[in-house]
This record gives C-alpha cells, sequence and structure tokens, in this order.
C-alpha cells in the first residue's frame, strides 16, 4: 500500500491557497503555487503516513464504542433462566 495520501487536483486547489495564507500570516513569507503544491507533496510524503495512522486509530475507537453499545443493547433482550 502506497504511504503517500494523493491529492485531487480540486483538493489541491483548495488546500495550496491555504498553505500560501498560512506561511504568509504566521511566517511573513511568500511563495507561489508550485512551491506550495511541492511543500503539500513533501508533508504529504514525508508525515501522511501519520495522518491516515491516526484516522484508522480515530475510526477504530469510535467503532468499538458503538459495538459496546450494540452489545448492552443486546444483552438487554437477555431471558431470565431456571
Amino acid at each position: 500500500m502506497d504511504s503517500v495520501i494523493k491529492f485531487s487536483k480540486e483538493e489541491k486547489e483548495r488546500i495550496i491557497p491555504k498553505i500560501k495564507m498560512y506561511l504568509s500570516e504566521e511566517l511573513n513569507v511568500e511563495i507561489g503555487n508550485f512551491d506550495a503544491e511541492f511543500l503539500l507533496d513533501f508533508f504529504s510524503e514525508e508525515v501522511g503516513s501519520y495522518f491516515y495512522n491516526r484516522g484508522l486509530n480515530d475510526a477504530i475507537d469510535m467503532l468499538d464504542a458503538r459495538m459496546d453499545e450494540v452489545k448492552e443493547s443486546i444483552y438487554v433482550l437477555e431471558k431470565p433462566v431456571n
């Protein structure tokens, strides 16, 4: 499995201005679209797997919590035995 997060053209069109704005406002650095896209690709390759794995772990935690709720609902249906 490829560990690089791939962004569509439309996603990049929404992300790149945010990178440029952040660098401008926070670091007083002006970059062009090409450099912002290069920076996005760099972070995707270098840290994308961390974000991906965190998302998977969050999904597992949420699924575990929901499964606990389902189990509790099923235990309520249990009939007493003599």
